[in-house]
């Protein structure tokens, strides 16, 4: 079975984006958490236009070419201005996680509870394993005890404020390092989650 994996560039101090992310404003002002997707010189085999150091491509070519759909929450959708009507994923269909209805293409599906999501996103990935997009969806697939893997992509800097990635979690989660790959300004570390 594919597995359930999150794969996301955070600071130092936690934060998957600066301050005042919002529609139109993205990210906000972390930016910069997404500088080493185009500081190297290895073009990426998944996304056009990355240019990865030598020893970041790998490691994200890895991780991209093994998803075949991507779920996303309402928040994370509309601060990246509904990614066009498509995917975050050049390759993968989305699945949007939201309670509220949205004016979806044919390449975007709905969900309103995390299970129902990665249900749709298991079978739209076609074998491939399911990405988790936003702290949110994270959150709550943490809390049905349905991620297998957290890939932390950590950018050496401290941003201070901005969305959290790790949100209040009622339980402790336990995770088993798997791999570490020290690269120009960013640190792969690859999580399993106990169970």
């Amino acid at each position: 079975m594919s597995k359930v994996i999150s794969a996301h560039s955070v600071s130092v101090d936690g934060y998957i984006t600066g301050r005042d992310p919002r529609p139109g404003h993205g990210l906000g002002d972390g930016g910069m958490l997404f500088d080493w997707y185009f500081d190297g010189t290895v073009a990426s085999e998944v996304f056009d236009g990355f240019k990865l150091s030598e020893a970041s491509a790998p490691v994200f070519d890895f991780h991209a070419g093994r998803v075949g759909a991507v779920i996303a929450g309402r928040n994370t959708y509309e601060d990246s201005d509904r990614f066009g009507g498509g995917s975050p994923h050049p390759a993968a269909r989305l699945v949007l996680l939201s309670h509220r209805p949205a004016d979806l293409t044919e390449r975007q599906t709905p969900a309103t509870t995390v299970e129902e999501a990665i249900a749709k996103a298991r079978e739209l990935a076609d074998g491939k394993d399911v990405g988790l997009m936003g702290g949110g969806v994270l959150n709550a697939a943490l809390q049905a005890g349905l991620v297998d893997e957290v890939v932390l992509h950590q950018v050496p800097i401290l941003l201070g404020s901005g969305r959290p990635f790790f949100q209040d979690l009622p339980n402790h989660v336990r995770l088993n390092l798997i791999d570490v790959t020290p690269a120009p300004g960013v640190t792969h570390l690859r999580y399993e989650v106990q169970r």
